[in-house]
């Protein structure tokens, strides 16, 4: 274990988010593929719920098995997986190749949480630092995705979304085959007992479980003010376009570039501080638009500090996670990511069923409510002891 040098982080950065992006890529073209298969706009919206389900069991099945086999191998093997699952998209000749193309692009585009955990496993220094600046590309690739499908489609057609997107995995599974050691293998038991020994960790590591409940919070926040927002902003008083609200994604991905900050404050100790500002943060970008609803730079306001607040959370939780137990950090990484996206399906959910009950200021009630409960975990969490026992 010794340091990546800055374009090998560029490198695992870009192949994080260049893979993670593809599940997001159907949400802003849903109409165009409902028109060229002459299907209704409901039906549409399985693609892209495939996709999120797909990811949620790649997630849980695949990222483990990094600490099992070498993770280089196990990127080349997703990517190829990836590659293939996006030109059968491209070109499904019907709505039911389309579907399976969509929920196997979900499965294999979960590369992007099997770079991590390698990243963690390569540097002995600066692991927060290195980790907040890989997530950063994750964060930058899902706010991307919406512009850059949304104008490709506008441009050539929906189906080059996915036809340049396979080139662009291509020519990072290259990169990425050919500027990274390989990894020794470190879980020596059978693939049913990789799976059980992920639940397991969960068990292992109270940090774990405060960290994963505080990573659920904060990500059900973030979803359910996007998802809410979107509603919002295409109402009264607005009556925005759905590329108007896409470009908000724009602010928030500024937001994202000053998360790994908090990864090097993670470095020097104090994880503590940082999620109470970051929490803090966010419960602060919620009250903004709260109590001033109807006002475009509230709105900036919000989204911008919200995205810092939620990231740095993010940045520095995963960054904690990597230092319970080195042999099992794919494991670990993929409860905590399996929280998170369970989490953000909750939050999305729920505020959607309050905005119909009550609208604006009642999803931002639940928003607030998630946010100062996300603050009570954090000072509650016993700080990690300073040695801790590396078992498998």
């Amino acid at each position: 274990m010794g340091q990546l040098t800055k374009t090998q982080v560029l490198i695992m950065a870009t192949t994080a988010g260049v893979a993670v992006a593809n599940v997001y890529y159907s949400q802003p073209i849903l109409h165009a593929m409902a028109t060229q298969f002459q299907i209704s706009i409901e039906k549409a919206g399985n693609i892209s719920v495939l996709s999120q389900i797909g990811y949620g069991i790649g997630l849980f099945l695949l990222t483990p098995v990094g600490d099992m086999i070498d993770r280089k191998k196990l990127i080349c093997y997703l990517q190829a997986g990836l590659i293939f699952s996006l030109l059968l998209t491209a070109f499904s000749p019907n709505i039911w190749v389309l579907y399976a193309g969509s929920f196997f692009t979900g499965v294999f585009a979960v590369v992007a949480q099997v770079i991590l955990p390698m990243a963690a496993s390569l540097v002995s220094e600066n692991r927060g630092k290195v980790v907040g600046q890989i997530f950063t590309g994750i964060l930058v690739g899902i706010l991307i995705a919406r512009v850059f499908s949304g104008s490709i489609t506008g441009w050539l057609g929906w189906q080059y979304v996915y036809i340049i997107s396979s080139v662009m995995v291509f020519v990072t599974a290259i990169l990425m085959q050919r500027d990274f050691p390989s990894t020794t293998e470190k879980f020596t038991g059978t693939y049913v007992g990789l799976l059980k020994s992920t639940i397991h960790q969960l068990g292992r590591f109270s940090l774990l479980r405060k960290t994963a409940l505080t990573g659920m919070l904060a990500f059900g926040t973030l979803s359910a003010f996007w998802v809410t927002l979107t509603l919002y902003l295409s109402g009264k008083p607005f009556h925005y376009s759905a590329s108007t609200i896409g470009l908000f994604g724009l602010l928030a991905a500024a937001g994202a570039l000053i998360a790994p900050v908090f990864g090097k404050l993670a470095d020097k100790g104090s994880h503590t501080r940082s999620l109470i500002f970051s929490t803090s943060l966010t419960l602060l970008s919620i009250l903004v638009l709260k109590f001033f609803p109807e006002t475009i730079p509230a709105i900036w306001i919000t989204v911008i500090l919200l995205d810092i607040g939620v990231q740095a959370t993010q940045v520095t939780n995963i960054a904690v996670i990597y230092t319970l137990d080195q042999k099992a950090n794919s494991r670990i990484n993929t409860v905590y990511m399996t929280s998170y996206f369970i989490g953000g399906a909750l939050g999305s959910f729920i505020a959607i069923q309050f905005y119909q009950l009550g609208g604006w200021s009642l999803a931002a009630g639940f928003m607030v409510a998630l946010a100062i409960i996300t603050i009570i975990n954090v000072v509650t969490t016993k700080p990690a002891p300073n040695h801790l026992k590396n078992q498998n």
